[in-house]
């Protein structure tokens, strides 16, 4: 007999004492429709201790490093198997020419940073050692190219010393760097935030702005690109009818960027450890927006691309809070708890269950930056909770989507609620299935019972990320105090699966024959 292998990834939480609530969970059968690896990708700007002082160590460090990237950190992405990482920004992208990042890097000119701390950048990270990243991460590179600042001479010159295998003035600098061979880059941005740090543009200016540029990002022989237009902030839906009438099949992708700000406003976003309940619960709200967003953005990409041709690409997401007391403001240096692991989880469902249209996206971002999987200081280096999630949720790469029904009980605050559940499904290659669900109420548990009708299996373990408090966080000092554990909470009943859910936790099971 075939073994089947199930999988269930659960994230709980709540902040409602109540009796525990049962929820009941069937699964449908498998779809054609698959969920991009794509949608686990990662976003590395030329920001704060991102590049510098995070990937990219001094050339007289003792930190482990292969050509001064730091060996630790690619150990742990490649753990979590990224599948893409963009690069070099975000509003960095638009003021960045990169024949100022290739050659002797002694002779490369320096740059001062305006978007963040005002710095001054030596080049020393230029293209070459981005792609050098991304072949020690075994990680598909995403090019965000300079349109705000740039010219499209300059963007078509750097697909070509990118991408040709011919004899051409780009490749022979390219050879004359030390690259023979091109490294055929696919994901290829044109533009960033077009609507405000890339140029303040309207959508019909940006639009054909972005006709001209793609002209002329060619495709050479076994390098076909796969263009992504700088997409709407937020909920700009004319921005994306606009685009999606004005570019269309021209574009492989079109961007969505929001943020999850725990108060709302951006002049005070909250702490990213001091909050309360009240907060907690705004939190999840803004978050738990993203819904809203894809699948609004989505109708009208619809209205255009009744096919889903075109994929939407939400290439910044994450929760931005304030920065920590004592670091530079540019630099947005932010800790990391077990509340913003809910919000990766719950995120990552909502676009697992949009994977039809959202075929990529990028957490913002992945050192030292906003929401980051990894922090450093010296030679020190955690995992933060985020880094777990990722971990958890990469049984969904490339896995065939499993539509879910199933009614949320809510989590209440005062005269407002959201649901407490969110769920995703897939089932990879090998049969295995995977459940991911997130319960956003932090001190109630939950049973989850669910029929596995037809599918036969015998044992079952499983895994937890928790912590006493939502507002607990890794430090140097206490690295692990968030980090995942065996779980021994889940049993068999007949041919139905029963789950308790503890409060504020992630918990992965495995269901075997």
């Amino acid at each position: 007999m075939k073994k089947t292998l199930f999988s269930l990834a659960i994230i709980c939480c709540s902040f409602v004492l109540k009796a525990q609530t049962e929820t009941i969970l069937t699964i449908k059968p498998a779809t054609e429709q698959v969920i991009s690896k794509h949608i686990y990708g990662h976003f590395s700007e030329h920001l704060g201790r991102c590049i510098y002082d995070g990937f990219w160590v001094d050339e007289n460090s003792t930190i482990p490093n292969k050509g001064r990237i730091r060996l630790d950190i690619v150990d742990a992405l490649k753990k979590i198997k990224i599948p893409n990482l963009r690069w070099p920004g975000g509003c960095f992208a638009d003021e960045y020419h990169w024949r100022d990042g290739i050659g002797p890097r002694n002779l490369r000119p320096k740059m001062v940073n305006t978007n963040w701390g005002g710095v001054v950048e030596d080049n020393s990270f230029g293209t070459h050692e981005f792609l050098e990243l991304c072949e020690m991460l075994q990680t598909e590179p995403y090019i965000a190219g300079n349109v705000g600042s740039g010219t499209v001479e300059e963007m078509a010159k750097w697909v070509e010393y990118l991408n040709f295998d011919g004899v051409s003035p780009m490749t022979a600098i390219r050879k004359e760097n030390g690259r023979e061979k091109p490294w055929k880059v696919a994901f290829w941005g044109v533009g960033n935030e077009s609507w405000g740090c890339g140029g303040n543009m309207t959508p019909q200016y940006y639009s054909d702005l972005y006709r001209r540029y793609a002209t002329y990002a060619r495709d050479y022989a076994g390098a076909p690109l796969k263009k992504i237009a700088a997409g709407a902030n937020s909920d700009d839906y004319n921005w994306t009818e606009t685009c999606m009438k004005n570019i269309g099949a021209r574009m492989w992708g079109l961007t969505l960027h929001h943020y999850t700000l725990p108060t709302g406003k951006w002049n005070a976003k909250g702490s990213a450890t001091a909050f309360d309940e009240s907060q907690y619960f705004s939190t999840m709200q803004n978050c738990l927006k993203m819904e809203e967003l894809v699948t609004k953005h989505s109708a009208v990409m619809d209205k255009y691309d009744p096919k889903k041709r075109v994929a939407l690409v939400v290439d910044e997401w994450g929760i931005w809070t304030d920065v920590e007391p004592g670091t530079n403001p540019g630099f947005l240096y932010q800790q990391n708890s077990l509340r913003d692991a809910l919000i990766a989880g719950t995120t990552l469902n909502i676009f697992n269950n949009h994977s039809d249209r959202v075929r990529m996206a990028n957490l913002a971002q992945t050192v030292n930056v906003l929401q980051a999987l990894v922090l450093t200081e010296k030679n020190k280096m955690i995992l933060t909770p985020t880094y777990h999630i990722f971990d958890l949720y990469k049984v969904h790469q490339d896995a065939k989507y499993l539509p879910i029904d199933f009614v949320s009980p809510d989590y209440l605050m005062g005269d407002k609620k959201i649901p407490a559940l969110n769920i995703s499904a897939s089932q990879d290659a090998t049969g295995a299935i995977h459940i991911s669900l997130v319960n956003l109420n932090p001190h109630q548990k939950i049973t989850l019972n669910t029929a596995l009708d037809g599918l036969n299996w015998k044992t079952v373990t499983g895994q937890i990320l928790t912590s006493a408090k939502i507002t607990d966080i890794n430090t140097f000092n206490e690295p692990n105090k968030i980090h995942i554990v065996k779980f021994n909470g889940a049993k068999k009943n007949g041919n139905k699966l029963s789950v308790e859910l503890p409060a504020q936790s992630v918990v992965v099971l495995e269901l075997k024959n």
